[in-house]
């Protein structure tokens, strides 16, 4: 069994504070036996595409590894602890949503960047970040084999499946989702059906707390590889979630007994 944890915290615009907040919540996981911390979509500063982007907004990213990326590395070094991290990271004049990923070692294994960019009300992300260019990598980390799914990028089925070929046993998505922004249940039911159609876990690790326009909601959970949702945070509080899993019912889920051998590439063509 590995014990996760989703770190559930509200932002403020003070970002040495969130961090601070961070660095506690991380310990306090860290002392009551996780061995996988997660952290939710810009978890450490304000959520700026509330607003649309106007002129360089490069000053208020950073770079991976930097500043938040050392920090953690260090923590994950000392405690033994795989680490997602979710950032507004910079790399010469471009900016992207980002996850540097940090084995239990210390060592930074690498990052994702989040490949589909949304462009609506509240949700001006296209104004701040690149397309991601990384793909859909998955790290093998001291508890398993894990890939990230940053936000926007759990809608599409094909990155989803993407991440399972690749041989994901647990899948980690940084969420910054607001109250009223879809219909109710449709986060979970999304990531139950990743779970069940690929045979993994998924985690999805959302913000919580007002900020100007938005309530984001919380509710972090996590699905088995069957779909069944097994752990639950509460709407609007600042909370650590536990879920303890176990990686052997990946090898015995209905995907990878069943739908992923039964696949038939060959006819797919075009439509992936």
């Amino acid at each position: 069994m590995v014990k996760i944890a989703l770190i559930q915290q509200h932002a403020t615009e003070d970002k040495a504070e969130n961090k601070e907040r961070a660095i506690k919540a991380f310990e306090e996981a860290a002392k009551n036996g996780a061995q996988l911390i997660c952290f939710a979509e810009l978890a450490f500063e304000p959520f700026y595409p509330q607003y649309p982007a106007t002129g360089d907004v490069t000053g208020l990213a950073e770079t991976i590894p930097g500043p938040v990326t050392e920090t953690f590395v260090e923590l994950s070094k000392k405690y033994g602890i795989v680490t997602v991290l979710n950032l507004f990271e910079k790399e010469n004049n471009r900016t992207y949503d980002a996850s540097p990923v940090i084995d239990a070692d210390g060592r930074l294994l690498g990052k994702t960047r989040m490949v589909h960019i949304p462009d609506y009300e509240y949700f001006h992300e296209k104004t701040y970040y690149t397309p991601g260019d990384t793909g859909a990598p998955v790290y093998n980390t001291a508890i398993g084999k894990i890939g990230i799914a940053i936000c926007y990028d759990r809608h599409y089925p094909e990155y989803m499946r993407a991440l399972a070929l690749a041989g994901a046993e647990l899948i980690i998505t940084p969420q910054a989702g607001a109250e009223g922004e879809w219909t109710e249940g449709l986060y979970e039911a999304e990531m139950q059906i990743a779970a069940f159609q690929n045979g993994y876990y998924t985690a999805l690790c959302n913000r919580v707390g007002q900020e100007d326009n938005l309530m984001f909601s919380g509710e972090s959970f996590v699905c088995d590889p069957n779909g069944r949702v097994i752990a639950r945070a509460g709407k609007g509080t600042d909370e650590i979630l536990y879920c303890d899993i176990d990686l052997e019912k990946v090898k015995t889920s209905h995907a990878r007994r069943l739908f992923l051998p039964d696949r038939r590439e060959a006819l797919y063509g075009d439509w992936l």
